[in-house]
């Protein structure tokens, strides 16, 4: 066999791989495109009544409470990262992953769970009345409408920030900071003229991720009663049964959401820092001894406890007074359904994950659109992907329909929109990004010469996957199928929308608690939650530690 009928063999396969990969992103764009062509179509009574009435709210809420978020996630995960990357104090190396836990709690469970924390009868007033003796005022103490969003959001969300940016310092920004030391620089002086303005590009992305969720966000905006576009897609589809005006709010979040990405990219394009050298050494941390020493750690600890800690303190004390009311068989198989739904969706999106970063990882304009396009449906939020893959769903069942009328089958024709399926699509649609992201990492770190020395002995693409290519990337797969089963098992809105009847997930199960007034009810489902979670991250910082050495 010669060279260049391996290299015809190679292209073949190669074409086999693609089209498959081309497939599934067209199977990814298209609720997506059929949510942006209701743009166009002719508005009903009802949209006339909310374009002329609610939609100015709607949309002045969003951007309020967006705004404000972005703001103060944005100080406080970078103060944070600065802290531990720059910095060495008492409790540096617990905090360094600690403060990523508040990952791990839901924005909409800390929303209920805050909220019953300080309400009248919550333990913080009862102790502040019957232990201090001290009345606190209650417009100031209670957490409601926007000033409780705001509050749960940059608490439960500023980790975005604090991860990307501290990664930054540590292995990018070595060498200016200690030429700035040297040069007489103090901490606030390099904080403000360096560490910023070089982590600009990091610190987009964090706040990118960090509007991203807020526009994604359901429950806690629901919860406190603010009047999102989010929210409003569900009052539309739920109160009104309306799907075409629904459509058409998600259609118009869309363009919003494709807007603040293309904003995000302009501002990392304009503003780039490179190293003038292609070698980089790690941050040496600065000790610091004293006062200063436990101010750092003590305002690591606050923001901790505040963000983790006392949540999940409170969730495990309900969780002992309902345990018994709670925990049932029912409720054992609610855990198993919510498990195995996660499950599958994680192993269809980490299957067609490693088939398309296998098939493309040249980089081609064609390779890029295509990297771009299976991970569309991250940038989006729960509540346009859900429009859009019920409309898709319901299209095949209209068309599915036609044919069962005309042979006069048995049974129902809505044979696709009653079924797990549409979940489990949407579910692969919103985080087939997390899966592929983490494969594409695994294969930039592991290069190309193992793949070609491969292909050039005669082993064709498939061969060489599984012998080679996969071996050397386990470890991002395993990173992905963690990211990608957690993510799904917290997803709220999704499960709201395209769930089938009398099937619930611990998400959809511990807010229908809440929503209900029952708290301490929702306790056990939220802290299986965390669990899972929590058990990713711990997972998460071991592997990442254990890649850096």
């Amino acid at each position: 066999m010669n060279l260049n009928t391996v290299k015809l063999q190679m292209k073949r396969r190669f074409s086999v791989w693609r089209i498959v990969s081309l497939a599934g992103a067209a199977v990814i764009l298209l609720p997506i495109f059929f949510v942006f062509l209701s743009i166009f179509d002719a508005p009903n009574q009802n949209w006339v009544q909310i374009r002329k009435y609610l939609i100015k709210d709607y949309f002045s809420q969003t951007i309020q409470l967006t705004l404000t978020v972005a703001v103060l996630t944005a100080i406080l995960g970078v103060t944070l990262a600065w802290l531990v990357a720059v910095f060495d104090f008492p409790g540096k190396r617990f905090f360094r992953w600690a403060l990523v836990l508040p990952l791990a709690v839901p924005p909409y469970i800390a929303a209920f769970t805050y909220s019953t924390m300080f309400s009248y009868t919550g333990v913080v007033q009862t102790t502040l009345r019957n232990q201090l003796g001290i009345v606190p005022n209650q417009e100031l103490i209670t957490f409601s409408f926007m000033r409780g969003a705001v509050i749960v959001f940059t608490l439960f969300l500023f980790p975005y920030v604090y991860l990307i940016t501290k990664s930054f310092l540590e292995r990018q920004s070595a060498s200016y900071i200690e030429n700035a030391r040297l040069l007489g620089r103090n901490g606030w002086s390099i904080f403000i003229r360096i560490a910023i303005p070089l982590s600009r590009p990091a610190i987009v992305g964090g706040v990118s991720l960090v509007i991203f969720e807020v526009l994604s966000d359901y429950g806690v905006t629901s919860y406190f009663g603010i009047q999102t576009v989010s929210t409003a897609i569900f009052q539309t589809w739920f109160g009104m049964y309306d799907v075409d005006s629904a459509m058409r709010l998600a259609a118009w979040l869309m363009v919003i959401v494709i807007g603040l990405f293309f904003v995000e990219m302009l501002l990392r394009k304009r503003r780039a820092y490179s190293s003038t050298t292609s070698t980089t050494k790690p941050l040496t941390p600065r000790r610091l001894t004293g006062m200063q020493g436990m101010t750092a750690a003590g305002f690591c600890m606050l923001v901790f406890c505040a963000s983790f800690l006392f949540p999940l303190l409170q969730l495990i004390v309900w969780a002992v007074w309902t345990f018994d009311a709670v925990w049932n068989a029912d409720f054992i198989y609610l855990f198993y359904q919510t498990l195995s739904v996660a499950a599958v969706s994680t192993l269809i999106i980490m299957v067609f994950a490693l088939i398309v970063a296998a098939a493309n990882r040249s980089r081609s304009a064609a390779s890029l659109f295509l990297s771009r396009a299976v991970t569309a449906g991250y940038s989006m939020p729960g509540a346009i992907i859900a429009i859009g893959v019920l409309v898709v769903f319901l299209q095949m069942d209209k068309g599915w329909a036609v044919i069962h009328h005309r042979f006069a089958l048995n049974g129902t024709p809505l044979v696709l929109s009653l079924t797990l399926a549409m979940l489990v699509m949407g579910y692969v649609i919103r985080f087939m990004a997390t899966g592929y992201n983490a494969v594409e990492v695994g294969f930039e770190k592991t290069g190309r010469k193992f793949t070609e020395a491969s292909r050039m002995l005669g082993h064709g693409l498939t061969r060489t996957f599984f012998s080679v290519d996969l071996p050397l990337i386990k470890g991002a797969v395993m990173s992905g199928c963690i990211l990608t089963f957690v993510e799904i098992c917290k997803e709220l809105p999704l499960a709201l929308i395209l769930r089938p009847f009398n099937f619930e997930t611990l998400a959809t199960k511990a807010y229908r608690y809440a929503n209900d007034e029952q708290i301490f009810k929702a306790s056990i489902p939220s802290l299986l939650i965390i669990c899972i979670s929590f058990i990713s991250v711990y997972i998460m910082h071991h592997l990442d530690r254990k890649w850096d050495k």
